[in-house]
């Protein structure tokens, strides 16, 4: 349906801004009068001075901001405390102490604050790669633009699986069908129209504006932009849902873990303070003590750990063709187990070529070929397709389509039925140069042969042949239209059966290979698709796949309760639609398994969403590249195979330094409380407490750049804090044996006085609990049967050696330390050597006792609707900083998207 609109000059003045609900309820004459448009667009010139003015068409910035990195540092309670009690302390007479104290602070945080932006620049450099695109007429032309770009005023055009990039008063719409859950929550696509609403329609019914973030689900149309960024529907919705992102699996860990360290913080710390209280040692000392033992064991430099781990991965990911949306979302890739995935390009080459036409008895003809061009949804630019259906821009580039250009000049279409999902059908209704009305329909093939009458015993043994050899078929019919002038979908009856378009969509050479890499990885590869159950069931079997039990759409739909079994069975679910695949997915997610989905159609997008890894190409659909958190640059089942990999990898990285801070950081936290029972001093100052763990963590920042063992990535993995617990009461008490044997040492071998003490302890805690890495780094026997990389051997070498001369060093003696005698620098290497031999013998019994499998995944604590509105939010985003939008509705209108 089509309104017709006047031309008019465009206005040299900013344009009235409208909301969705007035633009609604005015003819598409006046919106574009009030906009200063027509149906040609605005010109280039205007579209440029309108962006200045407006600003982007955005509701995030994903800019990397110095201070809210900076705020991430200083907002742990333990670290303000630390500094207001060392505030306090130089009130009372240790200004020295307290600017010691401080200037470690600083240069801790500084070194968090230095890797979390690092990471930050990283993930907005990869954000900017991802692009999101869309046609507008811009002086009559039509051309691609960013989404971000477009301004009031602009004419867009939507097409089938098209994100709606902005709210658009419309202007024509062929059976335009829009899905707007996203906004009303609403299951149903909404039907649109060009023809004005009443005023005061409520949101969910606006038939004639196609609001932003909401998804073409059928049909075509074109609009006028009436709102842009925080000013649309969507843009209100998404600004009040704030920044904030979903958490994700990896994250939730994280928080786990965090916690467990703060209680047990908590106990002890509270325990050392009301040891040295209760012994009258000064309150002010005792505070800075306790707290400074909780700044030890608190990760605090976890978040940089994580950021710089996942940073590298995600550099090395995108060198290997992926790219994440969000860093943390690549911890999940590698919790991958269960991979659903289409086939067409997946396990097979995507590039489908036209084989030939066949007549209803399977015979060679011509006639089939040429209603399939006439029915046929290709855009077309000079001859060639320029996009379309990949079925159709195949037959129309085939070298058989050639010879039938001059028969294609007697007919005109008068009329499209646009194919969708549901129907599995596309029709057109089109007139020879005899005056001649005919309805061509084309399609998969068993929805319509049951559309036709009297389809003979033979077509239906020519199509079983087709399909058992492998081939993609389309199907084609016709009725006679005398008279008729419109197409719907109820015209889809009593069709006469003209024959077969045969289609080959070979095998991928190098996904047999790929399959079994990921087999290796132990992921279960599973299809879901549309294709016929022979075909994908054939060309799994070809790949070496096997196909087991082949369920169909209806079998999803009769299983009930059984479905878990059905999926535990099936390895290809064909003809399956939208809502099977999405069905499919979640039941499988319920069995607690991590799940992925790999797809790049329209109808692909509830499964995205459903999966807790949704998994697109970058020349997916606009619906199925907004709603996956990775997208590769390439559809190949081994680039994912890297994916996983590098998942896990950081995944076994970032659990190498949450084991050695927990069960290091626990035992000189135990050492610490036990010492303050029978020292008549502190064991060790708090400025040396914090520089020792200064040291330590940066040290622990070349644990990114580690390699791991291959059985640490050939499984997923999942977080387990009950183990990480276990794993930190088993070793911490080992750490704290030897930090009683270096007591006894200091005390009765040295006669050590509180300084040469502390610079005892200092060095032999430092020492064990940074050269432990590499006994903790592996369950094999370090160095012989496993070897850590390069910069973390020498970061640990230089920070014990650090640690070493400290002591004797200008710096040491402010910091209140003493030189230590040779001999203690030889019971040193004895001790660590007795400790890592130690730790050894405790790998092998901690790791025979605790062989179990891992708990199953709890689910996610935020609505569908809400992730839904983050991840379609994200395709609206700018690296400028954005105003505050006013989100306050009005009725009448609302000023132009600003930012600054």
């Amino acid at each position: 349906m089509t309104v017709a609109v006047p031309s008019r000059r465009q206005s040299p003045v900013s344009p009235s801004p409208l909301t969705a609900a007035a633009a609604a309820a005015r003819t598409a004459a006046d919106v574009l009068g009030r906009l200063g448009s027509d149906p040609s667009g605005i010109s280039e010139d205007e579209a440029r001075r309108r962006l200045q003015a407006a600003g982007p068409n955005a509701v995030r910035s994903h800019r990397a901001r110095l201070l809210p990195v900076l705020a991430r540092q200083l907002r742990s309670p333990l670290l303000a405390l630390l500094a207001a009690t060392a505030v306090a302390s130089a009130f009372v007479g240790q200004a020295s102490d307290a600017a010691i104290i401080a200037t470690i602070l600083a240069a801790s945080v500084g070194l968090g604050f230095a890797n979390e932006y690092k990471a930050e620049k990283t993930a907005e450099a990869l954000h900017s790669s991802v692009r999101h695109r869309c046609v507008v007429l811009r002086g009559g032309h039509p051309r691609t633009t960013d989404v971000t770009e477009l301004v009031p005023g602009d004419v867009v055009d939507l097409q089938l699986g098209q994100v709606v990039p902005a709210d658009l008063r419309l202007l024509a719409a062929t059976g335009l069908e829009c899905d707007e859950s996203v906004l009303t929550g609403e299951s149903l696509p909404a039907e649109k129209n060009p023809a004005p609403v009443p005023a005061g329609t409520p949101l969910a019914e606006l038939a004639s504006c196609a609001l932003m973030g909401t998804v073409v689900r059928a049909g075509s149309g074109t609009g006028v932009v009436v709102a842009t960024g925080g000013q649309a529907e969507f843009g209100r919705i998404a600004l009040g849902l704030g920044q904030r992102q979903p958490e994700t699996e990896f994250q939730v860990g994280l928080r786990k873990f965090s916690m467990l360290l703060v209680q047990v913080a908590g106990v002890l710390t509270t325990a050392i303070f009301i040891i040295n209280v209760t012994l009258h040692r000064p309150v002010i000392d005792a505070l800075l003590f306790s707290l400074a033992i909780a700044v030890g064991i608190s990760p605090q430099l976890l978040p940089a750990v994580v950021s710089t781990s996942l940073a590298a991965g995600a550099r090395q990911l995108a060198r290997r063709k992926v790219l994440v949306k969000r860093l943390v979302c690549i911890e999940d890739l590698g919790n991958v187990a269960v991979l659903f995935t289409d086939k067409t390009g997946t396990l097979t080459e995507g590039s489908l070529r036209f084989m030939r036409s066949a007549a209803p008895d399977g015979t060679a003809a011509d006639e089939p070929l040429l209603l399939g061009l006439l029915c046929n949804e290709a855009v077309t630019e000079d001859g060639r397709a320029a996009g379309g259906n990949p079925l159709d821009v195949a037959l129309w580039d085939s070298p058989a389509a050639t010879g039938q250009r001059a028969a294609l000049g007697r007919y005109r279409r008068l009329a499209t039925m646009p194919f969708d999902h549901e129907r599995r059908l596309v029709s057109v209704l089109t007139e020879d140069d005899q005056g001649s009305r005919m309805v061509i329909t084309k399609g998969a093939p068993e929805g319509l042969l049951e559309r036709c009458a009297d389809v003979p015993d033979s077509a239906r043994t020519a199509l079983e042949a087709e399909f058992a050899a492998g081939n993609r078929v389309i199907a084609v019919a016709t009725r006679d239209a005398p008279g008729q002038s419109s197409l719907t979908a109820a015209d889809e009856h009593d069709l006469r059966f003209r024959g077969l378009l045969v289609f080959l969509d070979p095998p991928k050479p190098d996904a047999r290979a790929a399959l079994r890499r990921l087999a290796g990885l132990g992921i279960t590869v599973k299809v879901l698709t549309g294709d016929n159950p022979a075909v994908a069931a054939k060309a799994c079997a070809d790949l070496g796949l096997p196909p087991g039990q082949v369920a169909t759409g209806a079998d999803i739909d009769n299983a009930g309760d059984g479905l878990g079994d059905l999926i535990a069975a099936t390895t290809v679910f064909a003809r399956v639609s939208p809502k099977h695949k999405a069905q499919v997915i979640r039941a499988q997610r319920r069995a607690g398994t991590d799940v992925a989905f790999l797809g790049d159609g329209v109808n692909d997008a509830i499964a995205l969403h459903a999966a807790d890894v949704g998994i697109s190409v970058d020349s997916a659909t606009d619906v199925a590249k907004d709603a996956a958190a990775v997208l590769l640059l390439e559809k190949d089942l081994d680039v994912l195979a890297d994916g996983v990999m590098g998942g896990r990898r950081i995944f076994a990285n970032t659990i190498k330094y949450v084991l050695m801070g927990t069960s290091s950081n626990f035992g000189n936290m135990f050492s610490a409380a036990g010492a303050s029972l029978f020292l008549t001093f502190l064991p060790m100052l708090p400025s040396q407490i914090l520089l020792n763990n200064l040291l330590y963590d940066t040290s622990q920042l070349a644990i990114p750049t580690d390699d791991v063992d291959p059985e640490q990535v050939d499984r997923p993995t999942r977080w387990d804090v009950g183990f990480i617990r276990r794993f930190m009461l088993f070793f911490g008490p080992v750490s704290s044996v030897f930090d009683f044997i270096t007591f006894g040492v200091m005390l009765w071998g040295f006669h050590a006085g509180p300084a040469l003490f502390r610079s005892g302890w200092f060095v032999e805690s430092l020492a064990t609990q940074t050269l432990v890495i590499f006994a903790i780094r592996t369950r094999r026997v370090p160095f012989f049967r496993s070897r850590p990389s390069v910069p973390l051997l020498l970061a640990a070498l230089a920070v014990v050696t650090v640690g070493a001369v400290l002591p004797a060093s200008p710096f040491g003696r402010m910091l209140g330390f003493r030189p230590l005698p040779g001999l203690f620098f030889a019971a040193l290497v004895l001790m660590v050597v007795a400790y890592l031999l130690l730790i050894e013998f405790g790998k092998y019994w901690f790791y025979r006792a605790s062989r179990k499998p891992a708990p199953a995944a709890a689910p996610r604590p935020v609505s569908a609707r809400g992730r839904r509105v983050h991840r379609r939010a994200a395709r609206f985003t700018t690296h400028q900083r954005l105003r505050r939008y006013d989100t306050r509705r009005s009725t009448s209108g609302t000023s132009p998207a600003n930012s600054q």
